[in-house]
């Protein structure tokens, strides 16, 4: 027999949360944004040689003026410099329609004259011709065999260090890579293969061009000697592997699974695949995994020749990143979560789909004992915070994990077919665009008919994590529960689940047990059981719904 008699009194904090306030999209990085400008298209003209790290450029860059009366094209090029022991761009020239135009090249960025002002709606083309040895970005040195090799890696504001462009997420372009380098390698980048070509001088022309606006950081360049293998196709797009030819057969064996897979289950659960192909590639410019659009990164430690389950994560993480990060970006680098925790979470439930649900767990499991180690280093630590200054130092652990626990919590509490149905509108309206949290949090609301500002603002604007004191005693056949949150700080608007254990091995759940923040103050909640059997233990979220930690007391019989 089962009853439940609530009592609830108010447990004060010093430092209330107004948790039901509106989910503040007041927040900003440090990037100088050209709100006016719309670039379409890059086309990167680059060459390469054995004898030197020198790299010449000619960068054609397509934009629109959304606006009228704009005189100026700003972009992002890191200057050469003493401070970079001579290393960084220098600029030669600058063109439009044929002509010369006047620039300046200070302070890591372009600003060309137009000679001009524009038109509301008109598009131009200014081509920027430069050289120089790049200073971060893209690695010119030998791999692991010893070997020669270019590739790149632009995470996350990197690639201005070797290309002209808007080097901000919001700003998302297509792209095309010509390259002109020694003949003996082979040159791999997004998109599609349009035209290799032998110059006759023991050079080789590669032409790559990506049809789908994609955001700075995703663009792939690696020149080596590569052994390729095209291995299948999805939906008539081709799946690929590029690793160094001495490691052919290891390499091919590792990266032939789970590509195909994972893209169909994704496609399935999320929406279809935004991109022309789907490459893996080893690089020595990559530590761990890299989600270059349509063109995958990966450690030269991801070969194993055992299709090691560490790395096929690492893949299945990457390729969700195709989706969430790739063709939905976040418009600022403060909403990074909707990539990184995206991307962590649907590696979890492809995890479940392919290895069942205690991998699934023990995966969960493991990401809540990260962010709560992390947590008692950084308290105040939040996910969305107010103002980012360094550009490339904006992820960190809490972006994976706890933004992956914010979507498990949504998950269970609206339920897998809202959840389900929000993300794919979500998906739907943003392919191939920028979205921020509160583009998110919109469909969600849509999705599961909830208001989800306060949770949202709770967990992405708030630092901490709750903390429950959870007691139990017997008395004349009732068991009486207790929980109360004691964190620092601040407040949890919460549900937790509980779980008696029985002395004869039977279990009694009480689920959803409301813990809700009224005036900045969170309540205390009292249930009583009542039953005839000998209760010996009491489970705190025994279904894993719950991103707090615990101490449980009891067994007092009176």
């Amino acid at each position: 027999m089962y009853s439940r008699i609530g009592a609830l009194s108010l447990l004060l904090f010093l430092v209330p949360v107004a948790l039901g306030q509106s989910f503040s999209g007041d927040y900003r990085d440090s990037y100088p944004k050209n709100p006016g400008i719309d670039i379409l298209n890059y086309v990167f003209e680059l060459s390469f040689t054995d004898d030197s790290d020198n790299i010449s450029g000619l960068t054609t860059v397509e934009a629109r003026y959304l606006t009228a009366g704009q005189s100026e094209l700003r972009l992002d090029l890191i200057n050469k410099s003493d401070v970079l022991l001579g290393k960084g761009m220098t600029v030669n020239d600058v063109k439009m329609n044929g002509k010369s135009l006047s620039f300046r090249h200070e302070k890591d960025q372009i600003f060309i004259n137009l000679g001009r002002t524009s038109k509301a709606g008109e598009i131009v083309k200014v081509s920027v011709a430069y050289n120089g040895i790049s200073n971060s970005g893209l690695k010119i040195g030998t791999n692991k065999h010893g070997d020669r090799a270019f590739f790149s890696d632009n995470w996350s504001s990197r690639v201005r260090n070797w290309l002209p462009t808007v080097d901000h997420p919001s700003d998302k372009a297509m792209s095309e890579f010509k390259i002109t380098a020694p003949d003996h390698y082979l040159v791999v980048s997004n998109g599609l293969l349009m035209e290799e070509l032998s110059n006759g001088d023991g050079t080789k022309f590669t032409h790559w061009k990506n049809s789908v606006p994609i955001a700075t950081w995703l663009y792939l360049l690696g020149v080596a000697d590569f052994a390729v293998q095209y291995v299948d196709e999805f939906d008539g797009k081709s799946i690929q592997t590029w690793v160094a030819r001495q490691d052919r057969d290891a390499g091919f064996y590792d990266f032939a699974e789970p590509t195909k897979k994972v893209l169909a289950y994704y496609t399935d659960l999320i929406g279809p695949y935004s991109y022309e192909k789907l490459a893996n590639i080893v690089s020595n410019a990559t530590s761990g995994g890299m989600e270059a659009a349509s063109a995958i990164a990966y450690s030269e430690a991801s070969i194993t020749g055992d299709r090691s389950r560490r790395w096929q994560h690492v893949i299945i993480h990457e390729i969700a990143h195709q989706w969430f990060g790739n063709a939905v970006t976040e418009a600022d680098w403060n909403d990074v979560w909707l990539s990184e925790g995206f991307a962590t979470y649907y590696t979890l439930l492809y995890r479940e789909h392919a290895y069942g649900r205690d991998d699934f767990m023990d995966g969960i499991k493991d990401a809540r004992n990260r962010v709560v180690n992390f947590y008692k280093d950084d308290y105040d630590f939040t996910i969305v915070r107010d103002y980012l200054e360094d550009l490339n130092d904006i992820s960190g652990a809490m972006m994976y994990q706890k933004g992956a626990w914010i979507l498990h919590m949504l998950r269970e509490r609206i339920g897998i077919e809202a959840y389900n149905a929000g993300v794919r509108s979500y998906y739907a309206e943003y392919q191939d665009k920028n979205a921020r949290s509160a583009d998110f949090i919109r469909h969600m609301e849509e999705a599961s008919g909830q208001k989800l500002q306060g949770y949202f603002s709770q967990w992405l604007r708030q630092g901490g994590l709750p903390h429950i004191e959870a007691d139990w005693n017997v008395n004349a056949g009732k068991v009486k529960i207790s929980l109360r949150q004691t964190q620092e700080k601040v407040v949890f608007d919460i549900e937790v689940d509980v779980r008696m254990v029985f002395e004869d091995g039977t279990t009694q759940d009480i689920a959803a047990v409301k813990m809700p923040v009224k005036n900045g103050a969170v309540s205390v909640a009292e249930y009583t059981i009542t039953t005839d059997k000998t209760p010996v233990e009491m489970i705190i979220d025994p279904h894993t719904r719950l991103l707090a930690t615990w101490n449980i007391t009891g067994n007092k019989t009176k």
